[in-house]
Order: structure tokens, then sequence, then C-alpha cells
């Protein structure tokens, strides 16, 4: 049923003085056309109201039918507007009798249900003015333009002022639908052709159309750049260009055409620009920009903009501080300017009375937020600043905004207790605080938020004993997670819940030393009890919680060690983690219709069962990693064809890799076998749609060669074959796709770097490389570093080289790697993208460093050690600024210590040992800090930390040169190198911000939540 039915009739000449009452014929005709419309007289409120003795001209009403081939209808020949907009006539074509209202100057037919080709009748109302067609209707096939096509339509109505038809597929290219209707429609004013399947160029020929003040072109595949000639249209009020692939430069006079009031170019996400400088009292009322490829500051001419009501630069790149003329606009209602790169504080918004909305998440915001950055608000309803860096205290008047519904001040470093308020919002619906310095007890206020159904405070240091019953009733989801309190429940009662509509809770890590009696909840769906004291067996109502209906459950590093029997995971669940416990026995067979299923970490033994893959058939992600399985990765496996995540490491399998594996699961993003007993070859049977992100092999028995089929795997980013028994050549086919870890220590590798195909050894996103141990050899100074992309930009990105699923929102599978020093391994469980190394160490390497290492200005750790390299070391190497880690020891290196090396002021380890170095080493902040083992065996060198004083000239007596076969390592340098690996450790610890040594050590290749 639709909404409105508007009959204006045009009155004859001769009775224009009484043209506020239509004619009797008109009222006959409109009276048996009532008698004709199908429509609910039981509801109808207007339509059941038409009669004789009522002015026709303001009847109104609502009809789903009986229009179709109405006399009554097409017999109103003086009728001159006509609107049926938001009735349902279901998929019926446009009437044919329409072509009698020949007087019509305004035809609105949009959202009806028409469907069909566009009638040709309408080629004969050569009097409208105005026509809409358009349709939101998603669940009826459009309209289509055909035949009559669009140069047919608007060449035979040429007097149209606004033309609307949103929906109608007109299947038409730019220089079409452009030219024909700029040449034809020269008086048009609104253009709306959302959604039409038009595609581009844009045609500079719309720019004739000097009186359009609407246009609207959402929705289609321009695929084009905005011609610059925009900017001329004078009259332009609204211009909307949502999600039409646009690119280029968006021409920046368009912002300041005096009459613009709303401009909408979201969601086109490789459309560049900058903001101009506004003109004073400007006439913008909406700028949207979001989701697009926009940069550079927030210009504080924004506040001449007096009359701007919505601002949404979201997901965008702008940068630099916000300029306080923002918090001046009174009109404004809309601020979204999240996920960018905003600096500096929030402006104050307390002048903004009509601001209903603020999101400013996602930025680099910093500062504090004081009581008068939103004071005396009336209708704000929504803050988001989180994922920022503000800090500070949380100002209490934020939870009494009377309008205030939800607040998101989440990861952040907003510190110390929150203070109790008295005059709260009662509309408060959602609070998310997580991830910020929080501490002190839990407010009382926020017992009594009646209204409340989500409140996350997790990941902050809040303290005391909380009791799951004192929190508001209405809670739908609740977080406590990570905290220092202790959270007690009230058994007493355990046929009530605890919290009837709760359907989330996380209480991870709040010293939970038995199970909450939560058998009761059943609206619960997802359980999070992880990072506790809980011991002993898994009670078995657990999976009877609210009959069965749990989706997620998380129960991992606990002490749990067996099932409570009978038990059954419920059909409904599809998130299930439970690693990093002492859980033991057969491996449980997963619920039916899991996505995701972590056991890694735990004591299950014997084998993985034949039928794993029939049983794991729609799984995502699957990993039993550590623990102590043993027998064959069975061929099955190969039929869980959705899996993005594999991970059978850390146990005790053996066999081959099953051929099938790398070729049936097309979406496999991380495969990794690392540490069993895998033997074999590798199979070489890599598809042609391989998606494969992560390749771990690490630490087995195989044999054979690296397989050439890798090349298909075009996403690759980390392969890891390292400690294997491979017999074969350098990669070459790998080093023009996007790796950024590299392991092949440790095998029966051979042959030099060189690349016939690739000779100028590209890896463009390389940070990570190590080669040792192998039989490597060739001469390094033909090696050409300056194409190592991933080293040589200084990169301050602390992100984490990572696989993130694209099925499960926010769940990601964290990669690790091992970093060898003199046979010593360091352990990172997380690798930044700012860890680069270079380890070629144990190989056959000679010939001279050459000077492009010193390219590498982002290199923090270098180990060309146990080679047979000679010459000198570059004065190049003095300009890795960033360099932590530097070996070149035992090789054939001559020459002095070049000076550039003293200011290398960030380099905690150097060995230089069994070399022919001589003269005096370099004074500075760092080599003098080094013991004697650092330079031990050079004996020509002179000068502290050595027992050896120089001369006059800073040299001491020419060296004596010794045997090369005699490169040993006394205990006094082994002393050091276990004592950088302890400094080292530390250091790394605090660049990548383990919470504690149960993160370092469990966190190793599994899902974790954001």
């Amino acid at each position: 049923m639709g909404i409105i039915l508007f009959l204006i009739l045009l009155s004859v000449t001769n009775i224009s003085q009484i043209s506020s009452q239509c004619l009797e014929d008109q009222k006959s005709l409109l009276v048996g056309l009532k008698s004709n419309l199908i429509f609910y007289s039981s509801s109808s409120k207007k339509l059941v109201k038409w009669n004789q003795s009522m002015d026709c001209c303001r009847w109104n009403g609502s009809i789903s039918g009986g229009i179709e081939d109405s006399e009554y209808l097409f017999g109103l020949t003086y009728l001159k507007k006509l609107n049926l907009a938001y009735n349902n006539f279901g998929r019926t074509e446009i009437p044919k009798g329409i072509h009698n209202l020949t007087q019509l100057t305004h035809l609105n037919l949009s959202n009806v249900g028409f469907t069909g080709q566009v009638s040709v009748e309408i080629l004969g109302l050569r009097k409208l003015h105005s026509l809409v067609l358009s349709s939101s209707d998603w669940a009826n096939p459009p309209m289509k333009l055909e035949n009559p096509d669009l140069k047919m339509l608007v060449q035979n109505l040429t007097g149209l002022r606004e033309l609307n038809l949103d929906s109608v597929d007109i299947s038409a290219e730019g220089s079409d639908w452009c030219q024909v209707i700029s040449s034809s429609l020269p008086d048009l004013r609104i253009l709306s052709l959302r959604n039409c399947d038009l595609s581009g160029p844009i045609d500079s020929s719309l720019a004739k159309l000097r009186s359009l003040s609407v246009l609207r072109l959402d929705g289609n595949s321009l695929s084009s750049s905005v011609p610059n000639s925009f900017a001329n249209f004078s009259k332009l009020k609204s211009l909307s260009l949502f999600r039409c692939s646009l690119h280029g430069f968006f021409p920046q006079k368009v912002f300041q055409i005096p009459s613009l009031q709303n401009l909408d170019l979201s969601n086109n996400e490789f459309l560049s620009g900058t903001l101009p400088q506004f003109p004073l009292n400007g006439s913008l009322r909406d700028i949207i920009l979001s989701e697009t490829n926009f940069s550079g500051s927030l210009p504080a001419s924004i506040g001449n903009l007096v009359m701007l009501s919505m601002l949404d630069l979201s997901n965008c790149r702008f940068n630099g501080t916000l300029p306080p003329t923002i918090g001046n606009l009174t009109e404004l209602d809309h601020v979204g300017i999240s996920d960018n790169n905003f600096t500096g504080s929030i402006p104050l918004f307390h002048l903004s009375k009509k601001l209903t909305y603020v999101n400013a998440a996602r930025n680099s915001l910093t500062g504090s937020i004081s009581s008068m950055h939103f004071q005396g608000l009336p209708k704000l309803a929504s803050i988001s600043l989180g994922n920022n860096l503000l800090g500070g205290n949380i100002p209490s008047n934020l939870f009494a905004l009377p309008s205030l519904q939800t607040l998101d001040l989440s990861n952040n470093k907003f510190g110390g207790p929150i203070q109790e308020v008295s005059n709260l919002s009662s509309s408060l619906l959602e609070i998310d605080l997580s991830s910020n310095h929080l501490e002190g007890l839990i407010p009382k206020f926020f017992f009594q938020l009646d209204q409340l159904t989500n409140l996350v405070l997790s990941s902050n240091f809040f303290n005391g004993t909380v009791q799951l019953e004192m929190f508001p009733p209405n809670l739908s989801r609740l977080d406590l997670s990570f905290n220092n309190f202790s959270i007690v429940s009230d058994d007493s009662n355990t046929n009530l819940p605890l919290l009837p509509w709760v359907n989330s809770l996380g209480l991870a890590s709040c010293k939970l030393k038995k199970f909450p009696q939560l058998s009761t909840e059943s609206k619960l769906l997802i359980l999070d009890l992880s990072s506790n004291h809980l011991k002993g067996q898994i009670p078995n109502w657990i999976w009877k919680i609210g009959d069965g209906s749990l989706i997620q459950v998380n129960l991992s590093f606990n002490m749990l060690n067996d099932f409570q029997k009978p038990y059954k995971f419920p059909p409904s669940i599809s998130i299930l983690d439970l690693h990093a416990n002492q859980l033991q026995g057969e491996l449980p067979i997963p619920p039916p219709d899991f996505l995701y299923v972590d056991f890694s970490f735990n004591y299950f033994s014997k084998y993985i069962p034949n039928e794993i893959g029939n049983l794991i058939r729609r799984a995502i992600f699957f990993s039993v990693s550590n623990n102590k399985l043993t027998g064959e990765i069975p061929t099955s496996i190969c039929n869980a064809s959705y899996l993005q995540v594999l991970d059978l490491s850390g146990n005790a399998l053996s066999g081959s890799i099953p051929s099938c594996l790398p070729n049936n699961n097309l979406e496999l993003g991380v495969l990794s076998l690392a540490r069993n007993n895998l033997s074999g070859d590798i199979p070489d049977t890599f598809g042609d749609k391989c998606s494969l992100r992560t390749l771990d092999l690490e630490n087995n028995v195989l044999t054979g060669k690296i397989p050439g089929s890798l090349v298909n795997c075009s996403f690759l980013e980390v392969l890891n074959i390292g400690n294997n028994r491979i017999e074969d050549t350098f990669p070459c086919m790998l080093t023009k796709m996007g790796l950024r870890v590299l392991i092949l220590r440790s095998n029966e590798l051979y042959g030099n770097l060189l690349c016939p195909s690739a000779p100028t050894q590209e890896w463009r996103k390389l940070q990570i490389i190590d080669i040792s141990h192998n039989n490597f050899s060739g001469d390094i100074s033909v090696l050409n570093f300056s194409n190592w992309g991933g080293m040589i930009s200084a990169n301050n990105n602390k992100d984490l080289i990572r696989f993130d699923s694209s099925f499960l929102d926010g769940l990601h599978y964290q990669d690790t790697v091992i970093v060898t020093i003199k046979g010593l391994e360091i352990k990172l469980t997380k690798i930044l993208t700012i860890f680069t190394s270079i380890d070629f160490s144990s190989n056959k390497f000679h010939g001279e460093i050459p000077s492009s290492i010193g390219d590498l200005k982002s290199l923090y750790l270098l180990n060309l050690s146990h080679n047979a390299i000679m010459g000198s070391i570059p004065a190049s190497i003095g300009n890795l600024k960033q360099l932590g880690s530097l070996d070149l020891s035992s090789n054939n290196l001559t020459g002095n210590i070049p000076v550039e090396l003293a200011s290398l002021g960030f380099i905690a380890f150097l060995n230089l040992s069994f070399n022919d170095l001589f003269g005096m080493i370099p004074k500075g902040p760092q080599l003098q800090t080094f013991t004697e083992a650092s330079y031990e065996g050079n004996v020509g060198l002179c000068g502290f930390p050595v027992n050896k004083s120089c001369n006059e000239d800073g040299v001491s007596s020419p060296p004596e040169f010794r045997n090369k076969s005699e490169k040993e390592i006394g205990w006094g340098y082994v002393s050091v190198a276990l004592g950088f690996v302890v400094g080292l450790s530390s250091f790394l610890w605090l660049l990548l911000h383990c919470k504690s040594w149960g993160d370092v050590y469990f966190e190793k290749r599994y899902f974790l939540r954001k």
C-alpha cells in the first residue's frame, strides 16, 4: 500500500476566477475513479472521504491498484500534475492510457512498483516540466529505457526542468548520455540518474546545463575524473557522486561555488583532492567525503561555513590539527572525521547546540577532554573518540548529557578513577571505555543506568570486588575482561538468571577460580572466560546454556584438563577457543558447523582422525598446533575447501604433505606445518588461484627442491622453509613477488644469488631475509641492495605482519619468526613492519661488501659472519642509523674500521672479531662500550677497548696475518654474545609491547580478537 495520490486540475480560462474549485465533470470522473480504485477502506483516512460535497482539488489518498485501464483517470484530460508516488501497483507496466494526459506538466511515478520498458506513450507528454520515474524498491526488477531510449525521451520532452530516472536501467556510455541531455534539455535544473548503469567518462558537454541546481549520479560505474568545468555550474545547490568509481583530483573550485549547499563524493576510494579556503558565509550545509583519498589539512576557514550541518570526512587521509573554528559552527548536526591522521587536541563543541553526532575515532588525537568540550549540548546523542592518544581523566559531565546514548572512548590513554555523577543521563544505551588506564572502583552510577544495553570496560585497571547481580538488568553486552578486580556471584538462587538479557559476556582475566553459575542465562550467545584460574573439568552444563544456543565460547589460558562427561558441543556453536590449557587424550570432534576452532597448546595425543576433513568442511580456521599428535596428515584435510588458516605445527606428525592440500584449498591464506617430522618433497601443486599469504614448513626433514608453482601464490608474504634438507639453488622466481619474510636457513641450498630473470634483485617489500647456514657462494659485491624497498624507507609504522580473515571480522592470525645470532635464537612473536633483518651468515660468499648496503636506511640487524668476504668495511654502513646489531666476524675484512660506524647511536651488538682489521678503533659514544671480545682476532687494531695502544700515527705495529682456517671464538666472546641476547631480548620485549610472559610464550599462530 502506498502513501498519497495528488490530483491537481487545470481550470479553463473562462472560470479562472473560481480556480480554487474543480469542474463538475472532473469531479464526476474522480468519484468514478474512486469506485474503481483498490484500497483498504477500513484503514484509509483520505480516499474514503472522497465525495461530491468536497472540492476535489483537495482530495488525496492511498491506492494499490485500479488505474491500469481506468477511463476515469485517463479521462482527466485537463490534469496538470499527477503524483502517484509511493503507491504499490505490483510489477505492472506504466498504463498506456497515460498518453491522454497531454496537459501534464508534472508526472511523478516513483516507487510504485512499475517494471518493464518505460512506456512510449510518455513521449507524447510534451508539456512536461518534471518527470520522476525513480525507484528504490530492490525487490522488483527496474524499469528499462531501451525503446524508447534516453535520446528519444529527451528529444521529445525538451521542456523538462526536472528529470529523475533513479534506478531505471539506461545502460549508456558517458559520451552518449552526457551529450544527448546537454543538447536537448538546455533549461534542465534537476538531473538525477542514480543507479542507472551508466558508464563514463563524464563528458565536459554537461557544462552546457547552466541552469543546473541539482546533479545526482550516485551508484554508476563512471570510472572517470570530475571535469574542471563543474566549477562553472554557478547555480548548483546539490552535487552527489556517491560510489561512482571516480578517480583523479577533484576540482577544488567546486567547493567554492557560492550557491552550493550539499556535496557528496563518498565511497570513491581513488578520488583524491584537498579542501580549499572557504569564503565567508558560505552556503555549504553538507560535506560528505568519506571513503575517498582526500588528504591535507582541515583549513581554519571551515569556520566560515556558518550553515554547515554535516561534515563527514571519515576514512580519508586528512592530517594536521583540527582547527578550533570547527567548534563555532552553531548549525552542526553531524561530525564524522574518523579514520584519518588528525593530530592535536579536540576543539570545543559547546556552541554547537544542534550537534547530535561526533565521531573522531581512529586518529592520533592527543591531550585531554575537559568539562567544557561537550558542555550544554542538549541534542548530543553519540560521542565516539576511540583509538586515539587522548589522556587525562574522563570528565564526569559526559555522563550527564541529557540526550547521550552512545559514548565510546576506547583505546586511548585515559587514566585515574571515574568520579561519581548525580544527575545521570537517562538516555545512555552504550558505554565503551575499554583499553585505557582507568583505575579504582567501577563507579556506582554505572549500576543505576537502567536503560544501558552495552557496557565495555575491558583492558583497564579497575579493582575491587564486583558482583554480576549489581549490573543493570537490561544489559545485552557486558565485558569486564582484563582488569584487576575479582568477579563473584551469588549462587543462592540458581534458578534466576544473573543477567536475563545478556547475549555477550566477557569475563577474561577476572581472577575466576570457579565457573560462574550461568546455566540459566537463556539469551547468552557469546561467553569469554579466558585467562582465569579455572581448573579441572569443563562442566557439561556450559554446552546447554540457552538450550544449546551458544555460538562463541572462549576458555583459553586456563588450567582445564578434561571435559565433564557426557558432553556434546551444541550444533549452534561456530567459534570455540580452548587453546593454552592442559587438555589431554584424543582430539575432540569439532562441532558440526564451526567456523573457528583452536585446540592449540594442550596435551592432546594420538592421531588426527582420518575423517577430519569431512568434519571441518565449513571451517575457516583450524589449529591443533603444539600438542602431542602423531601419525600422518589425513588426506581428507583437502576436503575442507573453505579453510583460510590451517595450523598443525609443533606436533610429532610424520609422513609427507598431502599433494592435494595446496591445490584443493583455494581459500587457504595460512598453512603452518612447522616443527614436525614431515618428510618427502614439498608438493609442487600450488594452483593458479593460490591465496597463500603465509607458508611455514620450518624444522621438518623435507627434501627435494623449492616448488616452482609457488610463483602462483601472488599474495605470499611469509615463506619459511628453514631447518630442512632442501637441496636447490636460490629461488629466483620469488624475487618479484611481494614477500616480506623469507627464511631459508639451515638447508642444503647452493649456488649464487644472481637471478638472470631479475638481475636487479627486486624484493620491493622484503624486510626479513635469513639464508644462513647453507652452501651459497658467489661474489657478494654484485648484489644491488638499492631495490630492497622494504628496508630502504625509515619506517615508523608499528603495524604487524599478520593475516586478517575476510570472513571472521576482527580476527586475525599472528605470524612469528626466529632471528638467529651466533646460533642463539630469539623468537619474535609479533613481527612489526619496522623490524628489518639480513642474515647471510655461515655460507661461502666472497668479494667486497657493496656500498649499496648503506641504502637500507631502516635496517636493524645485519649478519654477514662466517663467510670469506674481503676488502674494507664500506663507510656507507654509517648511514644505517637504525642499526641495532652488526656481525661481520670471521671473514677476511681488511683496512680500518670506518669512523662513520662511531655515529651509530642505536647499535646494541657489534662483532668484528677474527678479521684482518687494523688501525685505531674510532672513538664514539658506542664503539668503546663493547668489550675486547667484539674486536679480538684483529691483531692490527689498537686503542680502547683492545689491550694495545696506538703509536703517534694512530696505528699499531703491522698486523701479523693469521691463518684463515683458524677462526675460533673464545669463551670471552661467547659470554658477550650471551649477554647481548639477554639485552636484545629485553629490547624487543619493550619494542613489541608484550603484555606478559604468557602472551609472549603462547601468542604463536592463532587468531586474536581485536
